[in-house]
């Protein structure tokens, strides 16, 4: 017996399945409420340089200029998250939200390290987006971004979550672990801008594409823009550690390796030392390779910097090196780290 439509859309518990249109429909009206939910948070932000020669150029995002880009309010009274290469170094920001007010913002704090600033308006009847929980985001689940690419104010486009856990260097030159990669499309003018989950929450804060691939994108999991968002409003920076070395990656000597039974193949060759620095106090010399930090193996500088926390500044540490052919463990007490960016 020939099967009809119905039987084959029948689910073996009695109820029939939906059909593609149905499916499409549902998915429709998700991304429709999420952009009406969303985009009044949605701000354009437009930044006034010093006018010491042109705008510099951010090398994630080909063709965008410094100082213009997307954020979005997370407080009701008025802070909003954007990336740190959008205000960094500004001397005037202006926020227009979906509305079309316009207002003048103040810088609170960024973070270069993570691409992550905070800024300020004073205005009423603000609306915040919902800030969620990057540690439940899933690959393959529905990503929706909303910016302001070219000045075309709350722009959308969706997609999926295409991989976790992936790390981005910024222009301050570290990596930041944890990055979102996404399919949802952006463009230079997106920077800053809210990355939600079908249900409007935030969960990345969008910050990069790779040119010329395409659907190659990537937003700071919200997990780590609301750390670095409280910090920034309480003290307007992030506190980080500092040694004062100059270091690159470098292989060891397989004799080395196993002679000192160390647990990495790799190192970090001390090229320079800043002067008066707690590498210089510590007895560190160049020629020295790195390969321990506080008890800790390290192999690469950016291992060695995911161990600068806040949580080292002041404190002894043992940092063992490799001095020619000997292993020394020496002490170091690493100081707050400046800016990255000036």
């Amino acid at each position: 017996m020939a099967q009809t439509t119905a039987d084959v859309l029948e689910r073996p518990n009695g109820r029939s399945q939906p059909d593609e249109a149905e499916l499409l429909d549902a998915y429709s009206r998700a991304v429709m409420a999420v952009a009406e939910r969303v985009s009044p948070a949605v701000v354009n932000i437009d930044v006034n340089k010093d006018g010491r020669g042109p705008r510099p150029v951010n090398r994630r995002f080909p063709g965008e200029r410094r100082g213009t880009g997307s954020g979005f309010v997370f407080t009701p009274d008025g802070f909003i998250l954007t990336n740190s290469h959008v205000v960094h170094g500004a001397s005037r920001i202006e926020v227009t939200l979906s509305d079309g007010r316009a207002f003048d913002a103040q810088r609170v704090g960024d973070d270069p390290a993570t691409d992550l600033a905070v800024i300020r308006i004073d205005a009423p009847e603000l609306v915040a987006a919902e800030l969620g929980d990057s540690s439940r985001v899933r690959v393959g689940q529905v990503a929706i971004a909303i910016g302001n690419p070219y000045g075309f104010q709350t722009t959308v486009t969706a997609g999926v979550i295409s991989a976790l856990g992936r790390s981005l260097r910024t222009d301050a030159g570290r990596l930041v672990d944890n990055v979102i990669q996404t399919d949802a499309a952006l463009n230079p003018g997106n920077s800053g801008g809210p990355l939600v989950d079908s249900r409007g929450r935030v969960i990345g804060v969008n910050t990069a594409v790779i040119l010329p691939a395409q659907g190659l994108c990537f937003a700071i999991a919200v997990n780590t823009a609301k750390y670095v968002a409280g910090r920034l409003m309480k003290d307007g920076r992030v506190r980080r550690s500092f040694i004062g070395v100059g270091g690159q990656d470098t292989p060891l000597r397989r004799q080395l390796v196993r002679f000192h039974d160390l647990p990495a193949e790799s190192g970090i060759l001390v090229v320079s030392i800043e002067p008066h620095s707690p590498a210089q106090r510590a007895g560190l010399v160049e020629g020295d390779v790195i390969i321990g930090f506080a008890d800790q193996p390290v192999g690469s500088v950016d291992a060695l910097h995911r161990l600068l926390t806040e949580t080292q500044v002041g404190v002894h540490s043992p940092i063992t090196v490799l001095r020619r052919n000997d292993k020394l463990v020496l002490t170091i007490t690493p100081q707050e780290a400046q800016s990255e960016i000036e």
